[in-house]
């Protein structure tokens, strides 16, 4: 774990991966090049998706290191935010690290890059509300507290600015009643609230905040074959997973494009899937996307209802979209830590399984067994805070439980919440049938070289 000066410790952002740094990626040769990359868009069905929805009308806040709004894949993505990056050199628009922008990227990119070279986000068509939180501290303990009130002032911002979807790819190891407060208000406003649970289940598996704050959605990780990351946080804090490892998307310097892992990246894939959602039936209010999300998810191979390593399932936001079934009443929150918190004594660090013990008491969900995203490292000196995004590393491990898990890791068997996913390989060319498929030559109408923006 990178660490940082003892006397003023700048949260040191790293790119990384499961197997070391994250890396810049060539700008490609050919259209289409970097999109052929994106396994998770073609696993997901994303081009068939996108005749439905795009996320159009849909605004996802990114509380996170900063967009650069400069980017080619994020031009007139990006709207004016908020900076509450104190000492630290531009505005919201100012990514000090990448991370923000790569999970801006992975949400909202528009491939427009060299006319249609870029890499696309799975819900182009929504915006971004950028939300820079500072990155320098003295020591943990500071860090701790900074982050705990920057983040409880953007989720705020962010509910009060009209954003449905709140991303959060940071975590830390201890929350506050500030923070459940927030995220609490977020709801009350009609937002979701996203979180990743960490990238650190090998070596301690803490629960990260705001990941294991009462009413934030945790989002673990899961690989190509689908199977949770081993490096994915577990336990009763994990809601829902995503695709989190070997993502390509849009980021800051370089090339402006990247390759990461992490809980980080699979958190922004869930906050799209909402987006893409909200945008189809706008009428819905957050406790019905939410559930149509949890309903929809692609559950554990045992048949269980939920897991500790993927929590209610891997999300499947085309099903939600073409088959989402009853979304159930309005004004009741789907998931049981809400109800669990208010049931027990006030405590300074409750967790989304009650306020007290640490201990999850929280009944299961239904969940499958994969879920992981690639972490990213802040250099804190004596600690360190965790990005739970894949481009950067940027801050704060969190999650529902306040105590490490006891309990041995869940399996990484592999699941099949997409049709055919054992075969689906990255076609040359995107818009064309994968290899073993018995898709058509062109199964949702997207000519090669144009946006998802043209579809639908």
């Amino acid at each position: 774990m990178p660490t940082g000066s003892r006397r003023r410790i700048h949260v040191r952002v790293v790119l990384a991966s499961l197997v070391g740094l994250l890396v810049g990626i060539p700008a490609p040769a050919h259209a289409d090049s970097m999109r052929s990359k994106q396994w998770h868009l073609d696993v997901m069905k994303a081009d068939e998706m996108w005749a439905y929805s795009t996320g159009e009308g849909v605004t996802v806040a990114v509380i996170d290191s900063g967009v650069d709004d400069s980017n080619p894949d994020l031009r007139g993505r990006v709207l004016k935010g908020k900076d509450l990056a104190e000492r630290t050199r531009g505005d919201e628009h100012t990514d000090t690290d990448g991370h923000g922008t790569g999970m801006a990227g992975l949400i909202a990119g528009t491939g427009e890059r060299d006319g249609g070279k870029g890499a696309f986000g799975l819900a182009p068509g929504a915006k971004i509300l950028p939300i820079r939180l500072t990155q320098k501290a003295n020591n943990q303990a500071e860090w701790l507290k900074v982050f705990n009130s920057s983040a409880s002032a953007a989720i705020r911002f962010a509910a009060d600015s009209g954003a449905k979807v709140i991303n959060i790819s940071m975590a830390v190891e201890r929350g506050s009643r500030n923070l459940d407060e927030s995220v609490a208000y977020a709801l009350s406003k009609g937002s979701l609230v996203f979180a990743g649970v960490g990238n650190d289940a090998e070596k301690g598996n803490k629960v990260m905040f705001p990941a294991g704050t009462p009413g934030a959605v945790g989002v673990g990780a899961v690989g190509r074959d689908l199977a949770r990351v081993k490096f994915s946080q577990y336990g009763s804090q994990v809601d829902l997973a995503a695709p989190g490892e070997e993502m390509v998307h849009a980021c800051g310097g370089g090339t402006g494009l990247c390759e990461s892992s992490g809980t980080s990246d699979a958190t922004a894939i869930a906050s799209a899937s909402a987006a893409l959602i909200w945008s189809k039936y706008p009428d819905w209010t957050n406790n019905q996307v939410l559930r149509v999300m949890l309903n929809t998810a692609g559950g554990p191979v045992s048949g269980k209802k939920r897991s500790d390593g993927i929590g209610y399932g891997i999300v499947r936001p085309r099903i939600a979209l073409k088959t989402p079934g009853d979304p159930g009443p309005a004004d009741v929150y789907p998931l049981p830590d809400l109800a669990a918190a208010a049931s027990e004594a006030p405590s300074p660090q409750p967790s989304k399984a009650g306020g007290g013990s640490g201990q999850s008491e929280e009944p299961a969900v239904a969940a499958a067994d994969e879920g992981s995203n690639t972490v990213l490292w802040l250099g804190l000196g004596i600690g360190a805070a965790v990005l739970v995004g894949g481009a950067a590393t940027a801050a704060v491990l969190r999650s529902r439980r306040r105590k490490a898990v006891a309990a041995p890791a869940p399996p990484t068997s592999q699941q099949q919440p997409y049709p055919r996913q054992q075969h689906l390989q990255p076609p040359h060319s995107p818009y064309g049938p994968p290899p073993n498929s018995s898709y058509p030559e062109v199964p949702y109408g997207a000519p090669p070289g144009r946006g998802p923006g043209s579809v639908g």
